[in-house]
Parts: C-alpha cells; structure tokens; sequence
C-alpha cells in the first residue's frame, strides 16, 4: 500500500490517500476534511493507473471527477491522489513534492 498525506494549505484540511493494487488496477481510500474532496472519495474508489498518469489518451479519472466535485482549480489534492497511484502502480519511487510561495 502507498499513501500520501496532503495539507492543502490555507484552507487547513488534510486529506490522505492510501492506494493499493488490485491486479491491473488501483483501489483507493481518501479522508479529508474538506466536504468537496469526501464527494470526490465517493466517486473515486478505483483507477486504472496507466490512465491515470498521462493526458495522452484521455483526461485521468481523478482530473474528470474533481473538476466536477472540486470547486478550486489549484486544489493540490487531485495531484497528490495521482502521486499516491503512480508510486503504488511501481511507475514513480516514492519522493515528496512540494509548493513554496511566496509574494514580495
């Protein structure tokens, strides 16, 4: 199993993924705070990961479902769902990923 803890930043909530193969595709369980993302978790239990990690053939399953439950474009969270499927399908070596900003 592969898991990714998100702090979405100002908006405070933290949402964890945990994913894990099944055969070809991923299953995955997401927590969060945010009432946005747990409509999401609702609607996204399983990913085909292959799919998942390029625009290539189609828009990723994640991508699909949070642009109709996520109200917020730079939501970190679609990204770090993706992230915890491409590390559990073998397709990434688990590394962290991070956003500085900053205004001057």
């Amino acid at each position: 199993m592969s898991k990714a803890e998100i702090h979405s930043g100002i908006c405070g909530f933290t949402t964890v993924v945990e994913a894990k193969m099944n055969g070809k595709a991923c299953n995955l369980v997401i927590n969060s705070d945010c009432e946005s993302i747990q409509k999401l978790a609702q609607n996204l239990k399983q990913v085909n990961p292959f799919e998942e990690i390029s625009f290539r053939q189609s828009i990723p399953q994640t991508i699909q479902l949070s642009m109709q439950h996520c109200p917020h474009a730079a939501c970190p969270v679609p990204v770090g769902i993706i992230k915890a499927v491409e590390v559990e399908a073998k397709l990434a070596v688990p590394a962290d990923v991070s956003i500085k900003l900053s205004r001057s």
